[in-house]
């Protein structure tokens, strides 16, 4: 790693303290980057290209090293806050499947206090300025699309609903909807709505540890199937009701997300928002699936992978999403979610 010129954390530390007690004296522009990488068994042979790709675009002058754990820094003298984001810019887009997340720090503010007292720089709640691409126009007509395929999906499931809210209320004491705080983009918290389909007041110890071993990549421990058809999903969950597999089973306990995706806390395609103790157990890099693009009721994951991944293949898939994001993409993952239904074979 030497050939890159990637000092350590305690010689980086003393670069910025230096290059900040020249931009004090000379009041020049001074810049940092972090770039939060993944594990490098989790990267591979991308984690040396991405290495590579840092030493091929920055100047002699641009100074690297690491931070904390898997954070690279990098400090750009005599760099303003625009010259850091074409700098990030030109990183991403030659960069290949390396994931990662950036934040960008013009001095003077508060993020170099917290590197140089040794404190982790954590992602959250420092968010990328940008997206990797902006797609301003696209953007809008999404908006539009969604609040046109909610108002339009409210109309036409609305007979079902009515059933299910019966069925419901009948079957099992408590709410008819069951109302939980989600991550939304960029860390946004939102009143997350869905039918209810367990006992009422339930205790989500069995959910926070089945979540903790899938993060971790503990996947024996949860896998409800075998080595060739594996199945990373609670299954026979006590706290399900009878109602509440039927719905499960079909997705239809998800229909009530429709109104979230009125009031602007989610869309029709899009990463599944997380419990905020879920994003507690993440990653740096896994946090990226929550800043690029706003959340959900479908997605690649769900279409593609759904509980048959692991919780790395699903953050690929969403950071893939977020990359590759388009209207027509969309398309085919709502056609491709209809199928999913009538066909839920990773649902349960």
């Amino acid at each position: 790693m030497n050939q890159y010129n990637i000092l350590s954390k305690q010689q980086f530390l003393n670069a910025l303290r230096i290059e900040r007690r020249r931009a004090d004296r000379s009041k020049s522009p001074l810049s940092i980057i972090l770039f939060y990488l993944p594990k490098e068994e989790e990267a591979g042979k991308n984690f040396q290209k991405f290495f590579e790709l840092i030493h091929q675009n920055t100047r002699e002058t641009d100074i690297k090293g690491w931070v904390d754990g898997h954070i690279l820094g990098m400090i750009l003298p005599d760099t303003d806050k625009n010259g850091a984001k074409q700098c990030v810019d030109k990183i991403a887009k030659r960069n290949g499947d390396m994931f990662y997340s950036t934040t960008i720090s013009t001095y003077p503010d508060h993020l170099f206090e917290k590197i140089l007292k040794e404190e982790t720089p954590d992602l959250y709640p420092f968010y990328p300025d940008e997206t990797i691409s902006s797609k301003k126009f696209q953007a809008i007509l999404k908006r539009a699309i969604d609040i046109v395929g909610a108002l339009i999906g409210l109309v036409i499931f609305s007979p079902i609903m009515l059933l299910i809210a019966l069925a419901i209320k009948i079957t099992s004491p408590g709410p008819i909807i069951f109302k939980q705080t989600r991550i939304g983009m960029k860390g946004v918290r939102f009143s997350f709505y869905k039918f209810r389909s367990m006992k009422a007041n339930g205790d989500d110890r069995i959910h926070r540890e089945y979540v903790e071993n899938l993060i971790k990549g503990e996947l024996k421990k949860i896998n409800q199937g075998d080595e060739n058809k594996p199945l990373y999903k609670l299954k026979d969950d006590p706290r399900i009701t009878k109602v509440g597999k039927i719905i499960r089973k079909t997705s239809l306990d998800e229909l009530p997300q429709l109104f979230n995706v009125l009031k602007g806390d989610m869309s029709l395609v899009g990463p599944r928002p997380p419990i905020p103790y879920e994003v507690e157990k993440y990653e740096p890099w896994h946090l990226r699936r929550i800043l690029e693009v706003k959340p959900g009721i479908t997605g690649l994951w769900q279409v593609e992978g759904r509980s048959k991944t692991s919780f790395n293949e699903m953050v690929r898939l969403d950071l893939k999403y977020a990359l590759n994001w388009s209207l027509w993409l969309d398309l085919k993952i709502l056609l491709k979610t209809i199928k999913a239904v009538i066909q839920p074979e990773g649902a349960l």
